[in-house]
């Protein structure tokens, strides 16, 4: 059975929000845990994330929100290998735009990899995503060679969205186990 990792992004995801209550509906689901969650430094992000990845026996799924679908960029790019061989999938959600957010402490993410992720990728965008223009997830998604899934008006695709338990989000990431 497949382990499902869950990237939340810059300040972690609260009680409300999605991932949040994926992990508790399902004992598969484990938070790779972040040392500083307001602090974010990119080496130290992709060094937890490989952690998780190599601790887990036999192969996970990716769920990322905003800053964790750049975290899983980076380390798919510096541990291509282990991506390929260890990740069955991803589910990017929200990618946050760290190179147009200068008046968030994200420098260190910066430059966003352009490549080809080694694993089977949907990422989900919203039109009015206020942490990435939909012009640069429609970019993002092509350059990791993704499936892309446009929400339409759904903000940061987080609580404030008002997904809830966001069902629609859980067959998206069936669909990319099956």
């Amino acid at each position: 059975m497949t382990q499902v990792l869950v990237l939340p992004g810059y300040e972690n995801s609260g009680p409300g929000h999605w991932q949040t209550l994926w992990e508790r509906e399902n004992p598969r689901y484990r938070r790779v845990e972040q040392r500083d969650w307001s602090f974010p430094q990119a080496g130290e992000w992709t060094a937890a994330l490989h952690e998780a990845v190599t601790a887990t026996s036999g192969q996970v799924a990716l769920v990322a929100h905003s800053l964790g679908c750049i975290t899983v960029a980076r380390w798919a790019a510096e541990h291509p290998g282990t991506a390929r061989d260890l990740v069955r999938a991803a589910l990017l959600v929200a990618p946050a735009d760290v190179e147009r957010l200068p008046d968030l402490p994200l420098g260190s993410f910066t430059p966003i990899p352009r490549r080809a992720l080694p694993f089977r990728t949907t990422v989900v965008g919203s039109r009015n995503d206020p942490y990435m223009a939909f012009e640069r997830t429609v970019e993002f998604s092509g350059a990791w060679g993704a499936d892309l899934v446009d929400l339409g008006d759904a903000g940061h695709i987080n609580a404030d969205s008002g997904l809830g338990s966001w069902p629609e989000g859980r067959r998206l990431l069936d669909d990319l186990l099956t």
